[in-house]
C-alpha cells in the first residue's frame, strides 16, 4: 500500500524524539537552577559565612601565653591553639589556613595572645611575628663585669659570652629582646650602639676641649657618670674637670680610687688614706690626666656632658647632703663647703646611734 501523502504517519513516528527533548531540556533546567542555587548557597556561605566566622572573638578570657616552635605547620598550630583555649575548635583556624594559603606565613616565636582574639587577629599576630618582647635594663655606670654577669644571670637569653668588650665599650638603656636571644648577640647590639653614640656626639662636641680622641670623651664621661646621678648637674662636674685638665690640675675623682682598687665594686664604706695614697694607674689623686680607661659604662647623657660642659671657672665640688654637690671655684671656698658637708656627716651618726 502507497505512503500516506499528507505525512500524517511521519508526525506520529517523531513524537517520541520531541518528548523525549522536552524532558531534556526539563532536566538540563532543573541542573541549572539547582547549580545556581548551590553556587548562590556556596558563595553565601564563602562570602558571609566563613569571614564571620574568622571574625568572631575567640572564647579565651585572658591573655594566653603561647610558644610555637619552628618547623610548626597550620594543623600543629591549630591544635597548640585550641589546646590552650585560645580557639573553640582547631577546624576553623585550619580553614583559614587553607583557603587563604597562608600556612606557611605564621612565624614561630612567643606569643601572648589577648583575651578574646579572633582567627583573624590570631593569623596577623602569627604572620607579623608580634611575639613578647621582654626589657633588659642596664643602668648607666655599670662596668662591663657587671653587665655581663647580669646577662649570664638571666634565663631569657642564650649562649655563652667568650670574650669580654673593653670597659666604657656598652651602651646603656632598656634592650629588649625575645626569648632566646644570644647574650653575645645582645653584647654585640650594646657595643655598636655605644660606638655609634660616641661617634656622633663627638661630631657636635664644644670647640677647643682638652680631649684628644673620642676615647678620651668615654674616659672623662664614664667619671662623670659614676661622681653624679642627678642629671642637671652632669654639665657642672664636667667643667670641673675640663677646667682642672686645662690647668694641668690633677682630677681628684673618688671613683677612679675605687675602680682602681676593686675594679669598679663598691667598697661599701668611704675611702681610707691609705687607698686614697696608694698610686694605681686609675687613681687621679695619683696621676695626671685621664686614667687609661673608662672606669664604667657611661650612658649618653654622660657623654654629652663630658663634650659639652657648663660656662663656669668652678674646680671643686663635694657632697652636699642632698644628693647633689656643692661647686666652688676658689680652694677656700671648697674648704667651707667640705666643712659643711662635714658637720652633716657627724649630724647625721649622731641621729643614727640614738
Amino acid at each position: 500500500m502507497s505512503s500516506d501523502p499528507s505525512g500524517k504517519s511521519e508526525s506520529r513516528s517523531n513524537r517520541p524524539k520531541a518528548r523525549s527533548s522536552g524532558l531534556l531540556l526539563r532536566i538540563l533546567l532543573f541542573l541549572l537552577i539547582i547549580s545556581g542555587l548551590t553556587f548562590g548557597a556556596g558563595f553565601y556561605v564563602y562570602d558571609r559565612f566563613i569571614p564571620a566566622k574568622f571574625a568572631e572573638s575567640g572564647p579565651a578570657v585572658r591573655d594566653i601565653k603561647i610558644e610555637i616552635a619552628p618547623g610548626s605547620g597550620v594543623d600543629m598550630i591549630a591544635r597548640k591553639l585550641h589546646a590552650a583555649g585560645v580557639i573553640e575548635t582547631d577546624f576553623w583556624f585550619r580553614v583559614k589556613g587553607r583557603l587563604m594559603a597562608q600556612g606557611a606565613s605564621l612565624k614561630a616565636g612567643e606569643y601572648l595572645i589577648p583575651a578574646g582574639s579572633s582567627i583573624n587577629q590570631i593569623f596577623k599576630q602569627l604572620q607579623e611575628g608580634q611575639v613578647i618582647q621582654y626589657g633588659i635594663t642596664i643602668a648607666e655606670g655599670l662596668t662591663v663585669r657587671d653587665v655581663v654577669r647580669l646577662l649570664l644571670d638571666n634565663d631569657i637569653l642564650s649562649g655563652t659570652i667568650d670574650s669580654l668588650p673593653e670597659e666604657g665599650q656598652l651602651q646603656p638603656e632598656t634592650w629588649y629582646v625575645v626569648r632566646g636571644s644570644s647574650r653575645a648577640g645582645l653584647l654585640k647590639r650594646m657595643q655598636d650602639a655605644q660606638a655609634k653614640t660616641l661617634a656622633e656626639l663627638w661630631e657636635g662636641r664644644a670647640p677647643d676641649l682638652p680631649l684628644k680622641s673620642p676615647q678620651e670623651a668615654l674616659i672623662l664621661a664614664s667619671i662623670i657618670e659614676k661622681e653624679t646621678a642627678i642629671a642637671a648637674e652632669r654639665d657642672r662636674v664636667a667643667a670641673v674637670f675640663i677646667n682642672r685638665l686645662r690647668k694641668g690640675m690633677r682630677l681628684e675623682s673618688d671613683p677612679t680610687i675605687v675602680y682602681g682598687l676593686t675594679g669598679g665594686k663598691p667598697l661599701g664604706r668611704g675611702l681610707r688614706r691609705s687607698e686614697i695614697d696608694k698610686k694605681t694607674p686609675w687613681n687621679t689623686y695619683k696621676i695626671h690626666g685621664l686614667p687609661p680607661t673608662p672606669i664604667a659604662n657611661p650612658g649618653r647623657n654622660s657623654i654629652y656632658a663630658a663634650l659639652h660642659p657648663a660656662d663656669t671657672n668652678d674646680l671643686y665640688f663635694v657632697a652636699d647632703g642632698t644628693g647633689g654637690h656643692a661647686f666652688a671655684r676658689t680652694y677656700a671656698g671648697h674648704l667651707r663647703n667640705v666643712a659643711k658637708w662635714r658637720r652633716i656627716e657627724r649630724e647625721r651618726k649622731r641621729k643614727a646611734k640614738r
